[in-house]
């Protein structure tokens, strides 16, 4: 599986490596501007990603507009369910409004941070992805 993580700090995106390890190796991106770019490009390389770990507070371009954008280059290249990017937004934010937000954007899960592994596994599966 292709995965993309966003994230800007250096030990949860190591953590979130190690978790998906199962699942393949994970690109990561370390602002919003970047994975909207890294997002773009595969799947203008038609090597698109099948999971994409966005957090919501980002340099540059927040998670929740990174997401939108995300879900507009997937319209514009006609890619639907259940060919688009499973997307799981990860954050320290659980308030309603900013989970409201990621799941009227096209997100698919909603994990707090720290995220907890089995957590992680567990949506995986409920999102029809399984290790290699």
């Amino acid at each position: 599986m292709k995965i993309l993580i966003a994230e800007d700090d250096f030990i949860s995106r190591k953590v979130l490596q190690q978790y998906l390890k199962p699942y393949g190796d994970a690109d990561v991106a370390v602002n919003g501007k970047e994975v909207v770019a890294a997002f773009a490009e595969a799947i203008r390389k038609e090597e698109p990603y099948e999971l994409v770990c966005l957090d919501i507070m980002m340099p540059e371009m927040d998670g929740q507009t990174a997401l939108t954008k995300i879900r507009e280059i997937e319209i514009g290249q006609n890619i639907q369910y259940p060919d688009s990017a499973r997307i799981i937004m990860t954050t320290a934010l659980s308030d309603g409004k900013n989970v409201m937000g990621a799941f009227k954007s096209g997100a698919e899960a909603y994990l707090t941070k720290p995220v907890d592994k089995q957590k992680l596994h567990e949506q995986l599966k409920i999102l029809g992805l399984e290790p290699l």
